[in-house]
């Protein structure tokens, strides 16, 4: 890998100088507008974009590349010759096995498609949703990118709050991956370059709260939510994954706090210990009411028990009587 690295030094294709605005291990330096934004690219295939996607990003002053199972060598020589000098971006991606894992500790994430879809979401523009993303500069956020291939499936695309379709020719509307990721980074930078000379967006920053509850704690409550909603008998199993992405878009279109999402996992915990409790306690008063049937009809046998038996004594005694 040494040798690589000094080959690819030799003929310029890597620049170990950084630019004012990151740090020398090439990661965005702190209060780097765009520092809290991954680029999310599930399952690449293709060396050559996610080279070229990278070095686009540096272009555009992003640096926080997670690929997730990719299906290529991100440090082939084929990514490297398209980076250029964005080598350390390839470098100091992120690779994970899972979407979830490349969204931890995100608060926001918007999704791409460039396919209808039978989901009941809304498609916005890039120039529309992404200015929603850099909104909270102090919190990670995500722009999520499908295979070249597919796409996004609907289960990865409900990962996300929200959605973009680039505008295309209807007649060929496909993108390259490198291409749309090309188009999004550029309105990333522009918002960041509009909202700086805004004196009122800064305004608008420090009043939004900090405390957005991360895509990995809101996946947490929707799975809880499933669960309960299955004992209750609200869901049934051949229709919950239908049923929970229209909670998923309730829940979303909201922005949760982290004090709201426990307040709501509290309210399903609750649930859960009074379908436990009530039942024992259904079980309790049942047996004392049992109990309680059986000693007032006691006496009743009692006397039941014994009236036959005053009856014969009482014939004995008339017929004693008649007798004498």
């Amino acid at each position: 890998m040494q040798l690589l690295r000094e080959y690819l030094k030799f003929y310029g294709i890597v620049n170990e100088s950084t630019s004012p605005s990151h740090s020398k291990n090439g990661l965005a330096a702190d209060g780097f507008p765009l520092a809290a934004v991954r680029i999310v690219l599930v399952e690449p295939a293709g060396p050559l974009n996610v080279g070229a996607i990278a070095r686009v990003m540096k272009n555009m002053g992003l640096q926080h590349l997670v690929l997730v199972n990719p299906q290529c060598d991100p440090l082939s020589l084929e990514a490297q010759q398209m980076a250029v000098h964005a080598f350390d971006i390839l470098q100091a991606a992120q690779v994970v096995e899972t979407l979830p894992a490349a969204l931890q500790g995100c608060t926001r994430a918007i999704a791409t498609t460039a396919r209808p879809r039978t989901l009941d979401i809304q498609l916005e523009q890039p120039q529309d949703a992404l200015p929603w993303l850099v909104s909270t500069p102090k919190q990670a956020s995500a722009l999520i990118f499908g295979p070249e291939s597919r796409g996004l499936s609907n289960e990865e695309m409900y990962y996300a709050q929200r959605f973009i379709r680039i505008p295309s020719n209807p007649a060929y509307p496909s993108l390259n991956l490198a291409q749309a990721v090309a188009i999004c980074c550029y309105e990333l930078a522009k918002s960041v370059q509009l909202a700086t000379t805004n004196e009122t967006s800064g305004e608008i920053h420090s009043a939004i709260a900090d405390d957005y509850a991360s895509v990995d704690a809101l996946e947490g409550f929707y799975q809880h939510l499933e669960a309960v909603l299955l004992k209750v008998g609200y869901l049934y199993s051949h229709t919950a994954t239908s049923r929970m992405e229209k909670f998923r878009q309730i829940f979303n279109r909201t922005q949760l706090e982290n004090p709201e999402v426990a307040m709501l996992r509290g309210i399903l915990t609750q649930v859960e210990w009074a379908m436990q409790n009530v039942g024992v306690e259904k079980r309790a008063e049942a047996e004392v009411s049992e109990q309680v049937e059986g000693e007032e009809t006691a006496p009743s046998e009692l006397r039941s028990a014994s009236e036959p038996r005053s009856r014969e004594s009482g014939v004995g005694k008339e017929d004693g009587v008649r007798g004498g």
